[in-house]
C-alpha cells in the first residue's frame, strides 16, 4: 500500500492550507501486457492499472479560483475558474488545466479548490504518469462537487485534454487508469471501447520493469511514418480482399499473398499488427486457463516482431530482450510502449529476481555506460477514493 506516500501528501496539504483535506484521490500508472502499436490499428489493447500512484488532497476554498501544488516539482499554479483556459509554458499545469476545460465545455459547474499531489510512477518510463494526473484530477473534482461523471467519460475527457496539450494519444491510457481493478487485466476494443475483465494471475512469476533509461529522438516521427505505413497497408488489403474493413478482419495469409503489392516496409508493418492482434487473443485464452507459459511466448514473439517487423526497437531494448530470453528463470519479455527507449516488461521466477536484476543491471552498464532502472510492480485498482481504514 502506498500509505507513506498518502501520508506525506495529506500533511503536506495541512500545513500548507491549514486544514484537513476533504478528499484523497488515488490515481494509477498503468502498463500493458501485450498489444502494442495495434490501438490505432481497430486493435485490442491487454493494459492494467498498477501500484505506483499520484496521491492528490483537495478541498474547496470557496472562491472562483483554484490553487494546485506540484509536491514533487517544489511548483504551483493558480487558475481562475471565471476565465477562459489558455495553455501555459509550464507543461505539467497544461493537463490539469486541459482537464478543468474539458469539464467546463462539457457543461459541468464547480467552484475553487486547493489540491495538492504527490507521486510515485517514474517519470517519463512510458507507465502514463500524465493520464493519472488528467483523470486523477478529473475524478477529484468529481467527488468534491458531486459531480455525475461516468468513469468512461473520465477516461474520454482526460484523453481530449492530453490531446489539447499537443500529444494525440489513444484511449488505452486513460481507461486502464479509470477502469483498472486489482489483478486484473482489461483487454479493451479500440474500436468500440467495449472492454472485459481477465484475471492476472501470474502464479510463481513476478511482474518486474527494467527501464532503459534511454529515448531516442527518432520517436515522433518514426511513430507518424508507422500510422501512414499502416493506413497504405489496409487500403492495398481492403482493394484486393473487399470483404476486409480493417487489419483485424485480416488473415495473416492475406497479407503475405499481397506481399508483392506492397513495399517491403508497408508490408512487414501490416504483417505485425496482424499478428498482434491475434496476440492479444491467444493472450487472453493464456491468463484464463493459468498457462504463464504461453503467455510468456507470445511476449518474446511481440518483442521479436516490434523489433524486426515493426522495427521501433533499439540497441538497449533489444539488449535486455536478448539477454533475459537466455535466463530460464525468465518466462517472457518485450518492450512495452511506442519505442526506441522506455522500458522492457518481464516476467521472472519468483525467487530468482534480485539474482537477474544484478546480473542484467551489469550487463547493461557495461554494455551502455547507463544504468538500469528498475520498478516491480503490482496490478492495482483504478482511480478511487482513499478512506482510512
Amino acid at each position: 500500500m502506498n500509505d507513506l506516500l498518502i501520508e506525506k501528501t495529506k500533511t503536506f496539504f495541512q500545513n500548507t492550507f491549514q486544514n484537513t483535506p476533504e478528499k484523497i484521490v488515488l490515481s494509477p500508472g498503468r502498463i500493458n501486457i501485450i498489444g502494442e502499436h495495434i490501438d490505432y490499428n481497430d486493435g485490442f489493447v491487454l493494459p492494467a492499472a498498477i501500484d505506483k500512484i499520484i496521491c492528490f488532497a483537495f478541498s474547496k476554498n470557496n472562491t472562483k479560483k483554484s490553487k494546485i501544488i506540484a509536491i514533487d516539482l517544489n511548483e504551483e499554479f493558480e487558475v481562475d475558474l471565471t476565465k477562459p483556459i489558455s495553455l501555459s509554458k509550464v507543461i505539467w499545469t497544461n493537463y490539469i488545466l486541459g482537464v478543468i476545460k474539458q469539464l467546463q465545455e462539457n457543461g459541468f459547474s464547480f467552484d475553487g479548490f486547493n489540491c495538492v499531489f504527490s507521486s510515485d510512477i517514474p517519470v517519463g518510463s512510458g507507465l502514463s504518469s500524465s493520464a493519472a494526473l488528467e483523470c486523477g484530477t478529473i475524478f477529484g473534482i468529481k467527488e468534491l462537487f458531486n459531480l455525475s461523471i461516468p468513469k468512461v467519460d473520465i477516461a474520454l475527457m482526460g484523453q481530449k485534454a492530453e490531446h489539447w496539450v499537443g500529444i494525440n494519444c489513444g484511449i488505452m491510457d486513460q481507461f486502464s487508469s479509470v477502469m483498472g481493478l486489482e489483478n486484473k487485466v482489461i483487454k479493451i476494443d479500440c474500436r468500440t471501447l467495449d472492454y472485459e475483465y481477465h484475471e492476472a494471475n501470474f502464479n510463481e512469476y513476478s511482474l518486474i520493469l527494467f527501464d532503459s533509461n534511454v529515448k531516442h529522438s527518432l520517436m515522433t516521427s518514426a511513430y507518424n511514418e508507422r500510422r501512414l505505413q499502416c493506413e497504405e497497408g489496409i487500403a492495398i488489403l481492403k482493394n484486393n480482399f473487399p470483404e476486409i474493413s480493417s487489419f483485424r478482419d485480416c488473415t495473416k495469409n492475406q497479407v503475405l499473398s499481397l506481399k508483392d503489392k506492397m513495399s517491403e516496409n508497408v508490408f512487414k508493418r501490416s504483417l505485425f499488427v496482424v499478428k498482434e492482434i491475434k496476440r492479444v487473443s491467444l493472450a487472453c485464452e493464456a491468463l484464463d486457463n493459468g498457462d504463464i507459459q504461453t503467455l510468456g511466448k507470445l511476449m518474446f514473439e511481440t518483442h521479436q516482431g516490434l523489433s524486426e517487423d515493426y522495427e521501433v526497437s533499439c540497441a538497449e531494448l533489444d539488449m535486455i530482450v536478448d539477454t533475459l530470453k537466455l535466463e530460464k528463470a525468465v518466462i517472457g519479455s518485450r518492450m512495452m510502449g511506442g519505442g526506441f527507449g522506455g522500458c522492457t516488461i518481464n516476467l521472472i521466477k519468483k525467487g530468482e529476481e534480485e539474482a537477474i536484476k544484478s546480473k542484467l543491471s551489469k550487463l547493461y552498464l557495461d554494455a551502455f555506460e547507463i544504468e538500469l532502472k528498475i520498478y516491480d510492480v503490482k496490478i492495482g485498482n483504478g482511480t478511487s477514493l482513499y478512506t482510512a481504514n
